[in-house]
């Protein structure tokens, strides 16, 4: 008796331990909008490369800073070799020259030397060309944060976006899901109907027909569905399948935007355009400055060692000792006369540049402009669409309500009802889309303003 409780209740007991897990890994799965864009804008992985751009540019403003300090350099010396000499000036490329009295002949026995200085050098005075160069630093990297901005506005529309297509073909699943159910029903009546003689018994086969074409939708919209959802997990770096748990967005209409607003100077993508101008105004400035003279302000002190004594003796290891000091300071004036033709032309290149930077900065002003009246006109339209939509399924449900009365009782045919039947199905997907469509136009106002809250704070 036991055994046969245990075969029997055992697969009962099995199904219902998984049908359990599986609603536990779908509770975990489900994820609100607000929480979909705050993961996504902590994860993604190019929003992570961006931040660490930034951190770079800002190391790169300390590092030209850090330029201001003069340098210190400290050095040791100590060899053997000839000290063989003549009277007379050679340019000493890749030669190293030799300091003394000539000598009378070549003498090739070798003594040692040594040396050791302390060389300090600042460049005191550079008349705006250090500055020049830290404004550059600072513009790149404003441009980098401007970027970050950009590409993180960017990356939340997308996160939206995503979510409302998944949330679409969710619901269109279901849709589908219950047109089955319809296709079924049909065909269980098909066959009373045809049993009873009040119907061809051929209705059966083409509802069977029907119930594949439904099943075959459903397995597409289940693709489609699955797809999307991968792209969305992709974007909030989820290792798992979301599923969207905020749904009112396709069972109510957004309220209507903020006026129009011509002022786009907020806008990431203006700013990051901005930024891009002001980076080249700032080469500008650095090239202007470059031709500039610079004052040096330089000190030595340093000591020499020599086996070669000044009697012309030799004391081969007396080199290692440092027996001469000596020390100076002094003013260095540098005047690049050459550089300028090169700056002038580097300066006419730049300036093109700068032109090109604020032309494209006009064009996103421009650009922006015409989006928000495609925008404004995309949501009124919306609207009115949803509106309609929700008359035609309506009408749809009355008409194949009645039209499967007409159907069971015989004063219709088969292309009838399943015309009908259509019809329903399809206003029930239009009006999901019209919804849908609704809330695109509201992101859409909000990515043309740059305020991604125009959109958040209408969920409800």
């Amino acid at each position: 008796m036991y055994t046969i409780l245990k075969k029997k209740w055992l697969p009962v007991l099995l199904l219902t331990i998984s049908s359990a897990t599986v609603s536990a890994q779908q509770t975990d799965t489900l994820i609100r909008l607000k929480d979909a864009v705050t993961i996504g804008e902590q994860r993604y992985h190019l929003l992570q490369a961006q931040k660490y751009n930034i951190e770079a540019a800002e190391g790169n403003v300390n590092v030209v800073k850090y330029s201001r300090l003069p340098s210190l350099d400290v050095s040791y010396q100590a060899g053997v070799s000839t000290a063989n000499n003549l009277i007379g000036t050679f340019y000493p490329t890749g030669i190293l020259p030799i300091s003394g009295p000539p000598t009378s002949g070549n003498k090739f026995e070798p003594g040692t030397g040594s040396a050791a200085a302390v060389l300090l050098n600042w460049q005191a005075v550079t008349f705006g060309e250090r500055n020049a160069r830290i404004n550059v630093a600072v513009s790149e990297a404003g441009v980098q944060k401007a970027g970050l901005q950009k590409e993180r506005f960017q990356h939340t529309i997308n996160i939206i976006s995503c979510y409302l297509d998944v949330l679409l073909f969710n619901a269109n699943l279901s849709i589908h899901q219950h047109n089955i159910e319809r296709v079924e029903a049909n065909l269980r009546q098909s066959r009373v109907l045809a049993n009873s003689g009040i119907k061809a018994g051929v209705d059966t086969a083409l509802f069977q027909s029907e119930l594949s074409k439904a099943k075959i939708e459903y397995i597409n919209a289940s693709r489609q569905l699955e797809t999307l959802q991968w792209k969305l997990a992709r974007l909030i770096v989820l290792d798992h399948l979301p599923l969207p748990q905020d749904s009112l967005f396709l069972f109510q209409l957004p309220s209507m935007p903020f006026p129009a607003n011509s002022d786009f100077s907020l806008h990431p993508s203006m700013q990051y355009a901005q930024s891009q101008f002001s980076l080249s105004q700032s080469k500008e400035q650095q090239i202007k400055k470059s031709y500039l003279p610079k004052i040096n302000i330089w000190g030595t002190g340093f000591a020499r060692g020599s086996g070669f004594q000044a009697d012309g003796t030799l004391e081969t290891w007396e080199g290692m000792k440092l027996n001469r000091y000596n020390y100076s300071a002094g003013l260095q004036l540098v005047f690049p006369l050459m550089k300028y033709g090169e700056a002038k032309r580097q300066l006419q290149q730049q300036a093109f540049l700068s032109k090109a930077a604020a032309a494209r900065l006009e064009d996103q002003r421009s650009e922006l402009s015409v989006q928000q009246q495609i925008a404004n006109t995309t949501f009124a339209h919306s609207l009115q669409v949803a509106s309609e939509t929700n008359a035609q399924l309506k009408s749809a449900q009355t008409a194949f309500h009645a039209m499967q009365i007409r159907y069971n009782t015989g004063l219709v045919n088969f292309s009838d009802l399943i015309q009908t039947q259509y019809n329903l199905l399809k206003s029930e997907l239009d009006l999901k889309q019209s919804y849908w469509d609704a809330w695109k136009a509201l992101l859409l106002e909000a990515a043309v303003k740059g305020d991604v809250t125009i959109f958040l704070n209408e969920i409800r």
